[in-house]
């Protein structure tokens, strides 16, 4: 059931990009503010019941309906439910957009262009960056975007659905990464204040949540990538800065295309950002994807036949 449902959703998701309708987004917004605004009184008790209801009660909403659809409709209707749960939490093209975009302008020689898309996407000032530093970051926060809204779902979920709590997984990573961005975002006067306390709390249990993910992930790409550089530098990063999730998957992309990634001060031996490292990020996340489905279809096979 897993195989058929992430291979369906992810067609599902390439006909019909989800990021152009945004009603994902929004719920999660309306709900995240109704939980803040009702549960959040400053405390590190309330902060861990805020962030508990605001994650889990969709989480085990999702598993009831699944369950109940496999109880009384059969086994093709909880896969049509797997496959809607993982379509509004997946979102292959929440970057694949703009990196086409900027990519697209640094090809027709128009930085100007992609300076602007690049800082709408990362909400960042990039009025004086340098041609290198615009594919850097585009490389960096491309490869952050692919795991956090594909390949950190299809690990939380591929881990649960062994167990038969597939939706779950996904719904709760998705969520969690949500909270994570909203507690740390810049104050408005039209959203509820964010105590110190649930911020804390969300950013540590986000921290938790993704500390598997972001290893499955930087694997896959030593994979599918040059292996003995990617592992070198995820090792030379994670005991460097044992505490940086992202950062491992950063420095497990710059040894898997031999692109010199992250801060300055990070021992690197891969060469300066280029354009052809556009190219090579692509295919390195699309053999990631290739990778993940082949897996499961064999999963899947041998429980079929075991």
């Amino acid at each position: 059931m897993s195989f058929l449902s992430i291979l369906f959703a992810l067609l599902l998701e390439q006909a019909w990009p989800l990021a152009q309708l945004n009603p994902v987004h929004n719920s999660n917004r309306g709900w995240v503010r109704w939980v803040v605004l009702k549960f959040d009184a400053g405390k590190a008790q309330y902060g861990w019941m805020a962030w508990s209801i605001a994650v889990l009660v969709p989480a085990l909403l999702a598993m009831a309906i699944h369950w109940a659809l496999l109880v009384y409709l059969g086994w093709a209707a909880a896969v049509v439910w797997n496959v809607a749960v993982l379509y509004v939490t997946l979102g292959f093209r929440q970057f694949s957009h703009h990196f086409t975009l900027i990519r697209d302008a640094l090809y027709a020689g128009d930085e100007t262009l992609a300076r602007q898309n690049l800082a709408q996407w990362m909400r960042m000032d990039t009025f004086n960056l340098p041609r290198r530093e615009i594919v850097r970051n585009v490389i960096e926060y491309s490869v952050l975007s692919a795991h956090r809204h594909v390949f950190g779902v299809l690990t939380w979920y591929s881990l649960l659905a062994a167990i038969g709590l597939g939706p779950a997984g996904a719904v709760v990573y998705r969520i969690s990464e949500y909270l994570s961005r909203w507690v740390n975002r810049q104050a408005h006067p039209d959203e509820p204040p964010v105590s110190a306390s649930l911020k804390a709390c969300c950013l540590n249990a986000w921290y938790r949540m993704d500390w598997l993910p972001v290893r499955v992930t930087a694997m896959e790409f030593a994979f599918v990538g040059s292996f003995e550089q990617a592992v070198d530098c995820w090792r030379r990063h994670d005991a460097k800065h044992p505490a940086d999730n992202d950062g491992v998957v950063i420095a497990a992309t710059a040894g898997a295309v031999s692109v010199r990634l992250g801060p300055d001060d990070e021992p690197s031996d891969g060469q300066v950002p280029q354009m052809s490292h556009l190219r090579a990020v692509v295919g390195l996340v699309w053999r990631t994807v290739v990778m993940w489905m082949v897996f499961l279809a064999l999963l899947t096979l041998a429980r079929l036949l075991g």
